[in-house]
């Protein structure tokens, strides 16, 4: 499973309320704008609500409900992903395509926000029931124009990965057979289709960068009683999914102490550490984290959320540090690595405690980031390293060489090739989302600090908004 913008599970009207009252606090500290503007920004501006038939393998007719919302067309094409989970809902689609939107705003991407919906439980269906629902959705996008590669650009998030992705892509160029862009109606596409190296790891990659960023502030780890950077920090993260596991595989090495994780069956708990890469291990034999060496278990998922830390990485589900718990919360960083994971009342009262929260407009948007270098390489029909990486070899043996004549020394040939060795792909990808993310983070901080904001989720609601709002204005739309 691969997400935009990591994994979560639905909560509907309360969690879309969410979104508006931080909407609502962030914009209060907005620059003057034309009347009406600011409301133009927040609205969603097309929900394509669907019903269609599906033979079911057993002969009979299955009523499919699913959800396509693109929230702001500042700029074109929209982008966002689509899940398959029972839980969908309207409400729940518009706020997570309004995420989408301030979340391309933040880390400066060329898209408007969108999401999409199918109501299904992907688990309790075959393969083929799977793809018929699919390539049906597809198509009913097509028909309304709410997908294409200058249109709105889906991708895998909670219930759909790669194999969705194929389906898609092959529908929409069976039904756009002359469009010369067709492999750029999606991303997440598996290598074999054009899709990008990094990209399962990207959102994950994406939150360790931002956690590295913020953890290297002295001011602000100084007023949480910590020092600067990863190494020795303890880390409780909860979801062990594409997102989590890779936010947990990157910390630890880069010296951060895995104290908890938390899975849907349990948690598990070792204040001197514990291996990633051999609960995982553990877990694919036993089928679960529990149990495991001598770790402490915990029954309930939830409980790993008050474990003593110093970084808290909720990267699940929705909802989970909410008003009921979020005075237990010991971490003095709350890093959010998946959509809404603090409630707006919980994120006041963490405020109010003096914690630390990277706010997942943010801090999750490595997956949306290297879904738009996909899409630029699909549409370029190039990869990235084909037209620079001899060139970089030439240019890097040719310095080496002046090297050697001017000390009068020479290096080995293994040396010579490690020195000369062109980057590939990956390479381009991974440095890309890391500078992406450190920029953001330090323009995002700035504002907290020149502007005065209570905390920094109000500065990157604030900038998102700002950011869209400008781009409304400077397109002529408000006169």
């Amino acid at each position: 499973m691969s997400a935009d913008d990591g994994n979560a599970k639905a909560s509907g009207v309360h969690f879309f309320d969410d979104v508006s009252r931080q909407f609502d606090k962030a914009a209060a500290a907005a620059r003057t704008y034309p009347p009406g503007l600011l409301e133009q920004v927040k609205a969603c501006n097309a929900v394509y609500r669907i019903r269609f038939p599906v033979r079911r393998d057993d002969g009979g007719v299955q009523t499919i409900e699913a959800y396509r919302a693109e929230h702001s067309h500042h700029r074109s094409p929209t982008k966002g992903g689509i899940r398959y989970s029972l839980d969908v809902t309207q409400e729940e689609v518009m706020a997570l395509a309004a995420l989408m939107t301030y979340k391309c705003a933040v880390v400066d991407l060329p898209f408007g926000g969108a999401k999409g919906g199918i109501k299904i439980d992907p688990r309790a269906c075959s393969v083929g029931m799977l793809e018929r629902i699919t390539r049906r959705y597809t198509a009913e996008l097509i028909k309304k124009n709410f997908i294409g590669p200058s249109v709105d650009v889906p991708a895998p998030d909670y219930g759909s990965g790669e194999r969705e992705m194929v389906w898609i892509t092959d529908t929409y160029r069976e039904l756009n057979p002359s469009q010369l862009d067709a492999l750029a109606c999606v991303t997440g596409k598996p290598l074999s289709l054009h899709g990008i190296p990094g990209r399962r790891e990207a959102t994950g990659l994406g939150v360790f960068f931002g956690i590295k960023e913020a953890l290297d502030h002295t001011d602000d780890m100084k007023a949480l009683g910590l020092t600067t950077g990863v190494a020795g920090k303890r880390v409780v993260v909860q979801g062990l999914g594409n997102v989590g596991y890779h936010a947990a595989r990157f910390l630890q090495e880069a010296g951060a102490v895995i104290v908890g994780l938390a899975e849907r069956e349990g948690a598990i708990h070792d204040p001197n550490g514990l291996d990633l890469e051999s609960v995982m291990a553990h877990r694919r034999e036993s089928g679960s984290i529990l149990r495991f060496k001598d770790a402490h278990n915990m029954t309930e998922p939830a409980q790993a959320l008050e474990l003593p830390c110093d970084v808290l990485v909720p990267s699940a589900l929705e909802n989970q540090v909410h008003e009921g718990n979020a005075e237990r919360i010991k971490a003095k960083v709350v890093a959010e690595a998946a959509n809404g994971p603090v409630t707006f009342d919980a994120a006041e009262t963490l405020a109010r405690k003096g914690v630390l929260i990277l706010p997942d407009i943010y801090l999750n948007a490595g997956g949306v980031t290297v879904s738009y270098f996909e899409w630029l390489k699909n549409l370029n029909h190039v990869s990235f390293e084909r037209m620079t990486k001899r060139q970089h070899e030439a240019t890097s043996r040719r310095l080496i060489g002046a090297v050697e004549a001017l000390t009068g020394k020479s290096i080995g040939d293994a040396e010579r090739r490690l020195l000369s060795q062109g980057p590939d792909e990956i390479d381009f990808v991974r440095s890309a989302l890391e500078e992406t993310m450190t920029r953001a983070y330090q323009v995002v901080h700035r504002l907290w600090k020149v502007r005065e904001l209570p905390d920094l989720k109000t500065a990157a609601f604030l900038h998102a908004i700002e950011r869209v709002a400008d781009a409304y204005e400077s397109q002529g739309i408000f006169p």
